[in-house]
């Protein structure tokens, strides 16, 4: 099994998620389930139906992140220094609009674009991986290509 590097913050937001989903949101639907069936038919009660749903959807879920944090490869990125690399916030400066971002690198199971998570898969991770401040770099997305400069690199 491949091992999945992630964060010690992204791993404990999922471990919390995971805890969230066996405390609180089974025995939740377990209620509801059993609250359904009481009101007779199950074969025309959308209510039964509906929790039915949602309770697969929520043991869909526990299976994948048991699964995900069984293989996670925890990096610190605090103790990495030096070029950019897993666990690195950088901060960016588009070269053709000026507008400056900053990106953490992080594994796939933690990137979220709207919080400046950036999957390590991703193209401009891609691209900026070995790469120090100072270094332009061109990033062919599918919206286009891109240059960006780097500001600044950081381990928190």
């Amino acid at each position: 099994m491949e091992k999945i590097p992630m964060t010690p913050a992204g791993y404990a937001r999922l471990d919390e998620e995971l805890k969230k989903l066996k405390s609180v949101e089974r025995p939740a639907i377990i209620k509801a389930i059993a609250e359904a069936r009481e009101h007779g038919d199950l074969s025309e009660n959308a209510e039964y139906h509906s929790a039915r749903e949602k309770q697969s959807f929520i043991e869909g879920r526990i299976k994948e992140i048991e699964a995900i944090l069984s293989r996670a490869d925890l990096i610190d990125p605090k103790k990495l220094s030096g070029a950019i690399k897993f666990g690195a916030t950088v901060d960016l400066v588009d070269e053709d609009t000026d507008e400056e971002r900053t990106y953490q690198i992080v594994g796939e199971p933690e990137a979220d674009i709207e919080r400046g998570k950036l999957n390590m898969k991703s193209p401009l991770a891609r691209a900026l991986i070995g790469k120090e401040v100072g270094d332009s770099v061109e990033v062919h997305t599918p919206g286009g290509g891109k240059s960006y400069e780097i500001l600044a690199i950081r381990y928190l």
